[in-house]
């Protein structure tokens, strides 16, 4: 898929991939809508990104728990493109609410397990139920996801369960749509909700970009992107 002129819609884009992919997308000439919760640092991270953008970047103020807010959003980037679609959505907003690796499941309050799932996978559910009905055929659904979704680690708690049923989502929205529907899975990157030590973003947005527009549509749909998938592919270059 050719990114230049394409509307991609990313969320969760006031820190980590998610900023990094404001600037990725746009980079190869793509409108990109980006939203989070935290409207300052939603606002720098559309700043940098326009700086050197050979596309435009706009950000809409939005939490993915909220149906309503999700429709904003898509209505957002709707009218930013120059169709009326959207091509790629990345549904990257997550959170975890404790130290990783200092969680165990059975300790988990009933309420921080709530909003870990409300947000990880409501949330990504109501992204794609919203989107996938202004996306052509051949547009495509990417959802950040790690090992942790079917390599349990203790004291992950709430967090990891999220991540293996977001991967059980993306699989059902892969049969039942006509769209791609793909997990990423870029390995260990350093954030807030899986610790420190690991990859810096801008050196993951790549790996996206490169599953939005030149991965092979059928290889991908239902299935799980790593990194050694994406080097593989790549390793020519």
């Amino acid at each position: 898929m050719e990114l230049t002129d394409a509307t991609v819609l990313v969320t969760g884009t006031s820190r980590g991939i998610g900023r990094a992919l404001l600037a990725g997308f746009a980079a190869e000439g793509a409108t990109v809508v980006g939203c989070a919760r935290d409207e300052e640092a939603l606002d720098a991270a559309v700043s940098e990104a326009n700086a050197d953008a050979d596309g435009h970047v706009e950000g809409v103020v939005a939490d993915v728990q909220s149906e309503r807010e999700v429709v904003d959003v898509v209505d957002a980037a709707i009218r930013a493109g120059d169709r009326d679609a959207i091509d790629i959505v990345v549904a990257n907003a997550g959170v975890n609410h404790g130290t990783p690796g200092k969680m165990p499941i059975e300790n988990e309050p009933y309420e921080r397990f709530d909003d870990t799932l409300a947000t990880n996978l409501r949330g990504v559910f109501a992204v794609a139920k919203e989107a996938h009905g202004v996306m052509p055929d051949s547009g495509r659904l990417l959802v950040p996801s790690g090992s942790i979704a079917n390599d349990p680690k203790a004291g992950m708690g709430a967090y990891a369960v999220s991540k293996a049923a977001v991967e059980g989502l993306v699989r059902q929205f892969s049969v039942d749509v006509p769209q791609t529907a793909a997990v990423v899975d870029p390995g260990m990157v350093e954030s807030d909700l899986s610790g420190p030590g690991g990859r810096d973003p801008e050196d993951v947005a790549p790996m996206f970009v490169w599953a939005a527009s030149e991965a092979d549509a059928e290889g991908i749909d239902g299935e799980r992107v790593d990194l050694r998938t994406w080097k593989r592919a790549t390793r020519s270059r």
